[in-house]
């Protein structure tokens, strides 16, 4: 049997690719029959660069969450003959004919498809997440900050800049190290920005319906249930019932990766609050006689998403270069692991020779990082006109 050339390599795995393309046909579809009530995000479909990154961003997104169908073998499994196979090889299968690996194989002959496939959900699994709880603790810590200033502005602030005057990839280095992870720090530290989230939450249910005593009584309930069992399993692996959970490895790069970004969000989020808190609404919910927490969680924030909405964008590509760097040095989840970065650090090794291991990864993470980039410009332009 001869290799497929790469015409027949691309359409075969536009093929793969079939529930993708139905997704984004019909997510595009709706959002543009309705995108007049959709807000931002319908506003967003009138830029043509934001179309462009949100199609890049929702094709890796689908097929993330699509990849047990994509995905043409088992990312680990070993194949016989399938080691350092160019793309398109053709090899026996088990009944008899011919099975063609439409990227070929890396160095321990497993197949570079399927790894790349399932390397954009063990991506996409970490980085959002961890970005919004960056998120989430960055705002309530920056929100008070700017708002009342002061010591406690003076004290966050010092904080947040000794955060921030560590190299990033040393700090990385530093926290999921072995020898540091066996100190307990990465646990003592999830134990603490776990619970920012809830804080947050709590917070904001409080200061909305702070007159409404039974909604505002239920919300937070549900929240303390979920958030403290959820909190249990994610800090601490003791959810008894095996709903939450996270394995060391997938926890201490996470806690890295939200402990580095928080600093920086909190000081978007307090320069926000510092300028929108001299606005006449702010003045005039001050003159009502409304909370503190509730003139910064419902009048401040509000009209800040746009910066921070385009931030979050540009964040989630920062956290996946980051993952992506901490696969290549070998210090983020498992080896064997399909993500990206630990991929290209696999395929770098014999790239002079079999470059399609490393490279097609490589190409994996610089797309989708454009893609978020173009969706965080089409925000930006979108957001500026609101």
């Amino acid at each position: 049997m001869e290799e497929l050339g790469w015409g027949a390599i691309f359409a075969r795995m536009a093929m793969q690719f079939m529930p993708v393309w139905i997704g984004l046909v019909a997510v595009f579809a709706l959002s543009i029959g309705f995108k007049r009530r959709l807000g931002l995000y319908g506003k967003l479909f009138d830029s043509k660069v934001g179309m462009v990154g949100f199609a890049i961003v929702l094709f890796w997104l689908f097929t993330a969450l699509f990849a047990d169908m994509i995905a043409t073998h088992d990312p680990l499994g070993q194949l016989r003959g399938l080691r350092n196979a160019v793309p398109g090889t053709p090899l026996p299968d088990p009944d008899g004919g011919y099975e063609y690996y439409l990227l070929g194989g890396d160095s321990r002959a497993r197949d570079v498809f399927s790894r790349m496939v399932m390397g954009a959900r063990e991506v996409l699994k970490i980085a959002p997440a961890a970005t919004l709880f960056a998120f989430m603790i960055g705002i309530t810590l920056g929100l008070p900050a700017g708002y009342f200033g002061g010591r406690l502005d003076t004290s966050l602030t010092f904080l947040a800049n000794l955060v921030l005057a560590f190299p990033v990839i040393l700090l990385f280095y530093l926290l999921v190290t072995p020898e540091i992870v066996e100190t307990g720090i990465p646990m003592y530290m999830a134990a603490v920005l776990f619970l920012m989230p809830i804080i947050f939450l709590t917070v904001l249910w409080n200061s909305r319906y702070f007159v409404q005593p039974w909604k505002r009584n239920l919300y937070i309930a549900v929240t303390l249930v979920i958030g403290l069992w959820a909190y249990a399993g994610l800090a601490f692996n003791a959810d008894p019932l095996g709903v939450w959970g996270m394995s060391p490895n997938i926890l201490n790069v996470f806690v890295a990766v939200v402990f580095v970004n928080a600093p920086t969000v909190f000081r978007i989020v307090r320069g926000l609050t510092m300028d929108i808190k001299s606005r006449d609404y702010v003045a005039a919910g001050q003159t009502r006689g409304e909370g503190s927490w509730y003139i910064m969680l419902w009048e401040i924030l509000p009209n800040a998403r746009g910066p921070l909405i385009v931030d979050f964008c540009l964040r989630i590509g920062y956290t996946t270069i980051l993952l992506g760097t901490l696969g290549f040095f070998g210090l983020g989840v498992s080896p064997e692991s399909p993500d990206w970065g630990s991929t290209i650090n696999d395929g770098r090794r014999l790239l002079t020779a079999f470059p399609h291991p490393a490279l097609v990864p490589a190409f994996a993470l610089m797309s989708l990082v454009l893609g978020l980039n173009l969706l965080a410009d089409g925000l930006r332009e979108e957001s500026l006109r609101d």
